[in-house]
């Protein structure tokens, strides 16, 4: 009886977990739209600070011992840590330039290029089943963007790349955690201060530093603490994430 209500209770737990990081990952969204079309924060330079927050919180769930850090040669994912910039700029763009909805929605392309993606250069089968589920995700994402009331045709070709990227990655995500025989965290752990360091040096080149519209640009007092919750909502977001994964995996095995 104690370990069905331990199994109870964890489970709970998971679901709050979850719940909570729906939340605020949709208020992360919400958010970042806001100081894009409010206050012109640059992108990447947004990106950059997601990137960093991200990594702060796997330093805290690390410190809280939620995982342990294994030694990897940084050469082995040197391309997947640039695939990691490239997918969260370009569905940043996207966020900036699209309506949320036309964003979200782009989004569900991800699923059917991953398996195009696997299918053509992975030489993985799938079966009809699967294969007919992805007309009406295809056909209903064309149609919302074609009739979009907000249909921006740079937003379109952003939303394109960010699925292009975010489907490589992830096909590559997975590929790496079995070539190094790591998790998702002890990945992301290294990941994340690399792709930080290459989004730090790249930069300069896209966007102003200081000055109007740079990060150290003249910001108004109200951009100032929505920028401020937006980040701190992040890092939360990181640490219920990271720990949500943790405690399903736990029980899970």
């Amino acid at each position: 009886m104690a370990s069905l209500a331990d199994r109870v209770r964890g489970n709970g737990r998971i679901a709050a977990g979850l719940l909570f990081n729906l939340l605020v990952s949709i208020c992360i969204v919400f958010l970042n739209k806001w100081i894009y079309v409010h206050h012109g924060f640059p992108n990447m330079s947004l990106t950059l600070v997601h990137f960093v927050v991200t990594w702060l919180g796997l330093y805290i769930c690390q410190k809280m011992d939620i995982f342990a850090p294994k030694s990897l040669p940084l050469s082995k994912i040197l391309l997947l840590a640039l695939s990691f910039c490239g997918f969260v700029v370009f569905t940043n763009l996207s966020l900036q330039n699209n309506t949320i909805g036309t964003y979200q929605l782009a989004k569900a392309m991800t699923t059917p290029v991953i398996i195009a993606i696997q299918t053509f250069w992975y030489q993985k089968s799938f079966s009809i089943r699967i294969q007919l589920t992805l007309i009406p995700i295809t056909v209903g994402v064309i149609l919302n963007s074609y009739y979009d009331v907000k249909f921006h045709s740079l937003g379109m070709v952003f939303a394109a790349l960010g699925v292009l990227v975010t489907s490589l990655y992830q096909v590559w995500v997975g590929a790496k955690q079995h070539e190094l025989q790591v998790n998702s965290m002890q990945l992301l752990y290294y990941q994340a201060p690399m792709s930080s360091a290459m989004l730090l040096v790249a930069v300069p080149f896209f966007e102003p530093v200081f000055g109007e519209g740079g990060i150290f640009g003249p910001w108004s007092v109200s951009a100032l603490p929505q920028v401020a919750f937006a980040v701190s909502t992040l890092l939360v977001w990181a640490c219920v994430t990271l720990t949500s994964v943790s405690l399903l995996r736990c029980l899970l095995t």
